[in-house]
């Protein structure tokens, strides 16, 4: 469902990506892990068409990113780390309005916003204004908005960056749920969040895949091997992007 193959990516003679291979397949949560700077934002951001590869292909749902946008955006449900929602506008209003920048037909979009706000656990805040509700709660009218159009591929960046612990708990068993019907691709710097959602993990350090594999691959159940042992061990790689 997702595959990238030899992405880079110069900001004038610097790369923050170089040869970033990667596939995901349909079912798959996987996370994706690395330290500040190392190349998870580029990454995700060619992905969904928000920024250009210098070279490379990204190909989302059979569709190249860059010869085929709209196609392979029509298969992408994004959730960035700051979650652009209109304050002023209450849930339902909101929802409904990214149905229809989506395509939803109009007799459609009712029920397709009344399944996305049940999904998220969001029913009860139909007609709050977003401006009013919780931390927790925006983060899930973000969710919402992403599953609009049921996307057969989800990218969520940091989903639950800033959430009190419940708020974590209630997000995650949300993700690992969405497994049923979707591709994820989940970016966290929280190593537990990727052990307890993820069957797979990529690491990227300085612009490059360092490590990747299956979770009981990399780990040990016994607990001698950790990811936060796999982690560090790959980011001390010497993976350079010039």
């Amino acid at each position: 469902m997702i595959a990238a193959n030899g992405l880079t990516k110069f900001y004038g003679p610097t790369a923050a990506i170089r040869d970033v291979s990667f596939e995901i397949g349909q079912g798959e949560i996987v996370g994706f892990l690395g330290p500040n700077g190392a190349g998870k934002s580029t990454t995700m951001r060619i992905l969904t068409g928000f920024s250009p590869a210098s070279s490379g292909t990204a190909v989302i749902a059979g569709h190249d990113i860059s010869k085929d946008p709209v196609a392979a955006k029509r298969n992408i449900g994004y959730l960035p780390e700051s979650v652009p929602l209109y304050h002023e506008m209450v849930t339902r209003s909101f929802l409904a309005y990214a149905a229809e920048v989506k395509g939803v037909p109009r007799f459609k979009r009712s029920a397709e916003v009344g399944r996305v706000m049940e999904r998220c656990g969001l029913s009860h805040m139909a007609n709050r204004t977003i401006g009013h509700l919780s931390k927790g709660y925006r983060q899930r009218v973000g969710l919402a908005q992403a599953l609009v159009g049921n996307p057969p591929v989800l990218i969520l960046d940091e989903p639950t960056v800033g959430l009190d612990p419940k708020q974590i708990v209630e997000i995650r068993q949300m993700i690992k749920a969405l497994a049923e019907d979707h591709t994820v691709l989940l970016s966290t710097h929280i190593l537990p969040e990727v052990a307890t959602i993820c069957r797979r993990v990529l690491i990227i350090n300085r612009g490059a895949i360092v490590a990747e594999g299956l979770m009981e691959d990399l780990t040990r159940k016994d607990g001698s091997r950790t990811l936060e042992d796999v982690f560090m061990e790959a980011i001390a790689t010497e993976a350079v992007a010039p």
